[in-house]
């Protein structure tokens, strides 16, 4: 999807210097807009901000919000209905000012007191994970964003994306925690899944990666990590097309017996015998169902 930047040259301000905040102002900026000020509380915050957004000075939020013309807030979600509504008692947001949010739970219902004062409010999630570095800029161009916002505003958003070098999709405001849980189902079965497998492979292969729960994580992986990786990636695609293989008889119980005979030798893969059987129980339900789309 190709935008046209409609927002014109901007002041942005990011609140705070977090590994999101960082590297979204910082894409910003390559995109020709000027970051005016970001909020760095901490020491380490405000180390992230000198490697990032080298010469951009640490403010204090009322004063980046007096300053900015685009509002980034890139807080915990714990923080930032307090955040919103304690700068719209102080009289901080203006008019005609772009806020946006990036926290995966919430639309722009959030962002009411701000958009009672006149801003212009929207929610955009970037769906990856940040490690703040540099390196999170460049991969924001093939990052997908969750863009929710009143229609009007939908393409001002969308631009935004665009110009970080993401694509926008398009999330209904009231569909923001299906969305968020979405993403959360996702990455706990997957971690859980991966984990599990690492260990019963760290077991299989003399205890390479047994104790290590970053091993597959890391590009300097041991060989089991590399197999899991490249294994693993077609199963991803498969699911994310929407199907889900379901093993034949045979192979469900040998592979189940494979790990509970395991899990009776050594109990730290107990709960991985177990996961594997209410995993085979799911896809075989799914696959009953007239509408399953699998294998």
């Amino acid at each position: 999807m190709n935008i046209e930047n409609t927002t014109g040259r901007m002041g942005v301000g990011v609140i705070s210097a977090g590994k999101v905040g960082t590297a979204l102002g910082s894409a910003l900026r390559a995109a020709g807009h000027t970051v005016v000020g970001a909020h760095a509380a901490s020491e380490a915050s405000r180390e992230r901000l000198d490697a990032m957004l080298p010469g951009v000075p640490a403010l204090d939020v009322e004063t980046i919000v007096e300053r900015a013309e685009l509002v980034i807030l890139a807080v915990p979600d714990a923080e930032l209905a307090g955040l919103v509504s304690g700068l719209a008692k102080l009289g901080t947001w203006q008019a005609g000012q772009i806020v946006v949010h990036t926290a995966a739970r919430f639309g722009v219902e959030v962002l009411a007191p701000a958009a009672q004062a006149g801003a212009l409010t929207l929610a955009i999630h970037p769906a990856m994970e940040f490690t703040g570095t540099s390196l999170d800029v460049a991969r924001l161009a093939e990052c997908r964003f969750a863009v929710s916002a009143p229609t009007v505003l939908q393409p001002i958003g969308l631009a935004l994306v665009a110009e970080m070098g993401g694509e926008g999709v398009v999330i209904n405001s009231a569909d923001r925690p299906l969305y968020d849980a979405a993403l959360a189902h996702a990455v706990a079965g997957i971690q859980l899944a991966a984990a599990g497998a690492a260990r019963v492979l760290g077991i299989v292969t003399g205890g390479q990666l047994e104790g290590d729960s970053d091993a597959v994580a890391r590009p300097d992986a041991p060989v089991p990590g590399d197999l899991l990786r490249s294994f693993a990636q077609s199963a991803l695609e498969r699911g994310l097309a929407g199907r889900a293989e379901v093993p034949d008889d045979a192979a469900a119980s040998r592979h189940l017996e494979a790990l509970t005979t395991l899990a009776a030798e050594s109990a730290e893969v107990t709960d991985v015998a177990q996961a594997h059987a209410a995993i085979l129980d799911v896809i075989g339900r799914a696959a009953q169902k007239p509408d399953a789309e699998c294998g």
